[in-house]
């Protein structure tokens, strides 16, 4: 921002002293609201004393206006009721003299050539980034909005060259303009019509192609009927014409009443803080606000409207479309922009008959005026279109329950999705109502409250409302009635459709093709947060290109949540809606079946690939229509047990509770890796006690037999091995009675693992050897190599570390022959500790480092963290206390990380080392 007095520049001052200069000028001769002003300078959180301080820049700026200029062109800030007001010739702010320039081209019979000389001087007043140096929310949605401002003046400008037969003019300017706005249409049909004016042809068909290219790729949308038919001209040979405004046409009589049509603000709003801050920033000429039904889009819309109505002195226009109401059709397009001309003052005999002379007319009379128009529950982008006013003086806003993507891509759109509120934000909507007090008084049950009602301000709303009027009751009730989900929509039921989620929910659903409502219905019976989309592909036996079809049908109704690419979520009411619109139930038994069958084959088919020696168990053949899963390797397997680790838990939890016990200890052995892996040891528990109740339901022994083991191993890896040894004893003995050796062999090598004490090494090589007699005996090479290294392992134990370096050394062997690089890792690891304790550091550090880099490779945390910790042992037992103070550090973030018990031997090993101080003197000493 400058100032310039006699040619010279004058200094304003301070940044927030730029800021009200600003705010005052752009709307130079015109009061100013104190308020207004405060908004524009301090934004959504002004300090205490705002006041006092728009006063003192007031008071410095007319120390320094006083100084620009002389006699009576000097400039002034006056104070006005209510505000203030910059007192000066507009023609001298760039700005309004830029707009003056502008709107004189638009007046009745301008000549050709005075447009294209005014425009040209217009878009020459332009200079670099407008009011670059404020900070701050107005100012950048200044600098938005006047960037879209002259963008239109330019391509004006370009086509008035046109009339005047100087294309090559405009070129240079379009041609930066359209490098840096890819995606403007207009401004790409501009350039095409100069290009084509000036001979350039193919160079027009060149940008034409370059601009479509982007939009389908970037925006996934083709051009629009303008540029189109821009295109097409060119293609003919015709000379394209710009789409001229319509001339203005007289204003009737101005009764003196500006349009204000806003519904009534709620006085209860709360919550929403960030969604106002970001339409706050705005400053596009239209905002699509879309969500689900009851999210509570037109409660935004409208209080936002009231928040900043002042902006618009000329009046709001507001209109319910009534895209999804059920008493009737839609509004039509010639019906809403009929009631805009009668609150615009347009009589019923002046208006002209048709819908395109109608908008001509209403955008004409729009064009030099500030108005918001909110156009609520719109349908589609269809019956918004015709009601979007051409200048770029007015704000529109919209609602739908669709997302309006064709607003977005064509029109420009800012979009906007609202999701459920936080829970901070479901305790403010509640206590608006009800009263922070009764509100703090039952925490427990307003929680359970907010999450019966899934966060839905709707929802949150009607509890609230049966609250009210059952002071005497405690909150708890309530609570009670809402838990139970099966009867939740009964309890949220209103007295009116507008106010019953059912009834709300049912007017988007209706509106759903017969697959679109099928698939809708199914994922009612999904049990995970949310769902993929092979996997919904599975749900409804339908393949997965047609399920993505589907999934965006519903996306677009804002029934779902594509809350991550490709992975859809729906609130807890619209489960619950889903559920009750649900299928048969030989239907649903099917569709629960494919489910299951679709995450028990994918998950065995990743399993494999993350320990492809691990001896398989047999799954039955998958349903009809279940889409396969297919990974390409380890790390494509370990990615998606990584994003389906909450859904397959809930799967097994599904199989086991809808009568599938197969699928449930199945699905729990095939995490059984996975979850080791990531060191997610209490979800493997609670998924092995699933697999092992669902196994003896079979009953099958094997499958106890592989359960009990797993459970085993859960609580062993919890620090359990009391609780461990039980499950061991009972798979052990469930392995000798189906006569299953290699399972015995395993088992006897977990045992070996619990007896890792003092009192139990010993012991421990003993179950180690019977173990590596019985994978000889089945030829088993991998569990021989796991029963060398165990023997090995526990042979150190007790200090035997050239006896325990050569069984591991047995063990490598078999495991670099077998390339398994999980077992290679765990020897290079226990051969480590061997070479350390016989005093060969040296050697037992590349022994951990190797082991190290095997861990990181694989992504197991635990053994990286045990490793780690045995390596800075190597450090300190060479007085390398740096590399050991590291070395330990690391350890100790994985396994806080993990929650594990080693941590605190860990700390304490770190706050035992000597401080920096004493190592220094240490080394003065060895020098």
């Amino acid at each position: 921002m400058e100032v310039e007095a006699a040619g010279a520049p004058v200094a304003i001052g301070a940044p927030r002293q730029r800021c009200v200069l600003a705010a005052l000028a752009v709307d130079a001769g015109r009061p100013v609201p104190v308020q207004t002003l405060i908004d524009r300078v301090w934004g959504p959180e002004p300090p205490q004393r705002v006041r006092h301080a728009l006063y003192v820049y007031v008071a410095r700026l007319r120390k320094v206006l006083g100084s620009a200029g002389s006699g009576g062109h000097r400039p002034a800030v006056t104070r006005r009721a209510g505000g203030y007001l910059l007192d000066v010739d507009p023609d001298r702010v760039d700005l309004h003299r830029y707009r003056r320039l502008v709107a004189r081209t638009r007046e009745p019979g301008c000549p050709a050539a005075d447009r294209e000389a005014l425009l040209r001087q217009a878009v020459r007043l332009w200079r670099g980034v407008p009011v670059a140096d404020l900070a701050g929310e107005w100012p950048a949605r200044l600098r938005r909005s006047w960037a879209q401002e002259h963008l239109d003046t330019v391509v004006a400008w370009a086509d008035a060259t046109l009339d005047v037969d100087d294309p090559t003019a405009s070129i240079g300017l379009l041609t930066e303009l359209a490098g840096q706005y890819p995606y403007h249409e207009s401004l790409a049909a501009a350039l095409m019509r100069a290009l084509h004016a000036a001979g350039r042809s193919a160079d027009a068909l060149h940008h034409y192609a370059r601009t479509r290219r982007r939009l389908v790729d970037d925006l996934g949308t083709e051009p629009g009927r303008d540029l189109q038919s821009v295109h097409q001209a060119v293609l003919r040979g015709d000379a394209p014409r710009p789409v001229r405004t319509p001339a203005p046409v007289p204003r009737q009589p101005d009764t003196g009443i500006a349009p204000a049509q806003l519904p009534a603000d709620l006085s209860t709003f709360s919550g929403r803080t960030d969604h106002l801050r970001l339409l706050d920033a705005q400053a596009v000429p239209i905002v699509a606000i879309a969500g689900t039904a009851g999210v509570g889009k037109t409660t935004l819309a409208v209080h936002w409207a009231h928040r900043i109505r002042d902006r618009f002195p000329d009046g709001q226009l507001y209109i319910n479309l009534r895209g999804f109401d059920p008493t009737g059709p839609p509004v039509q397009a010639t019906e809403a922009v009929r009631r805009f001309l009668d609150a615009l003052g347009v009589p019923a005999e002046r208006s002209p008959t048709g819908l395109d002379a109608q908008v001509d007319l209403y955008r004409t009379l729009l064009a030099d005026r500030r108005m918001l128009i909110v156009l609520d529950n719109a349908h589609d982008t269809t019956q918004v279109r015709p009601l979007l006013p051409g200048g770029s003086g007015c704000l529109t806003v919209v609602t739908s329950r669709n997302q309006l993507t064709g607003l977005v891509a064509a029109d420009g759109a800012h979009p906007m999705t609202l999701d459920l509120l936080s829970p901070d934000e479901s305790r403010q909507l509640l206590a608006g109502r009800l009263g922070a007090d009764r509100i703090a008084a039952e925490p427990e049950a307003v929680d359970d409250i907010i999450a019966s009602c899934a966060r839905l301000p709707l929802a949150l709303a009607i509890a609230a409302a049966r609250a009210a009027v059952r002071r005497n009751h405690p909150l708890a009730a309530l609570a009670g009635e809402l838990r139970d989900a099966g009867a939740r929509l009964d309890a949220l039921a209103g007295d009116e459709p507008y106010t019953d989620p059912r009834a709300v929910f049912s007017w988007s659903y209706r509106a759903l093709s017969a697959d679109g409502a099928r698939l809708f219905r199914l994922l009612g019976l999904y049990p995970g947060p949310d769902i993929p989309v092979a996997a919904a592909a599975s749900l409804a036996a339908v393949p997965p290109k047609h399920t993505q079809v589907l999934l965006t049908e519903l996306t677009l109704a804002n029934l779902v949540v594509e809350h991550a690419p490709g992975r859809y979520s729906l609130h807890d009411l619209l489960r619950a809606y889903a559920v009750e619109r649900s299928e048969s139930e030989q239907e649903r038994r099917a569709a629960t079946h494919r489910l299951l069958d679709h995450y028990l084959h994918a998950g065995c088919a990743a399993d494999r690939l993350l320990s492809p020696y691990r001896d398989p168990i047999t799954v039955a053949p998958a349903q009809p229509g279940v889409t396969a899963e297919s990974f390409a390797d380890a790390q494509q397997a370990l990615a998606w047990f990584t994003a389906e680790h909450e859904c397959l838990l809930a799967a097994t939890g599904l199989a086991a509770a809808t009568g599938f016990p197969v699928h449930a200890w199945q699905l729990a052995w095939a995490l059984g890796t996975v979850l080791d892996l990531r060191s997610r040891w209490d979800d493997w528990l609670r998924t092995q006690h699933i697999g092992l109740e669902a196994a003896q339901r079979v009953p099958d022994l094997d499958a106890q037999a592989l359960a009990h083991r797993l459970l085993g191993r859960a609580h062993l890896r919890l620090n359990r091995p009391e609780q461990a040894a039980v499950h061991f004893q009972r798979a052990l003995g469930l392995f000798q009675e189906v006569q299953d050796r290699t399972g015995e062999a395993r088992v006897h090598l977990d045992i070996n693992a619990v007896l890792q004490h003092p009192d139990g090494y010993r012991r421990a090589i003993g179950h180690a050897a019977q173990a590596l007699d019985l994978y000889r005996t089945a030829g088993h090479r991998l569990g021989q190599a796991r029963a060398l290294n165990a023997i090995g392992w526990s042979h150190m134990q007790i200090r035997e570390y050239r006896s325990g370096i050569a069984y591991c050394q047995q063990a490598l062997a078999i495991y670099d022959d077998l390339a398994d690089r999980s077992g290679q890792a765990s020897v290079w690891d226990s051969i480590g500790y061997g070479h350390h304790h016989l005093g060969d550091h040296a050697q037992a550090s590349r022994c951990y480092r190797h082991a190290l880099d095997l861990y990181r490779e694989l992504g197991y945390r635990y053994p990286q963290a045990a490793t780690l910790d045995r390596l800075g042992d190597v450090h300190l037992a060479t007085g390398d206390y740096a590399n050991a103070r590291q070395t330990w550090r690391r350890a100790l973030t994985i396994l806080d990380e993990l929650d594990h018990a080693d941590a605190p031997r860990v700390r304490a090993k770190l706050r035992a080392l000597p401080d920096r101080r004493t190592w220094t003197l240490a080394a003065l000493s060895r020098w």
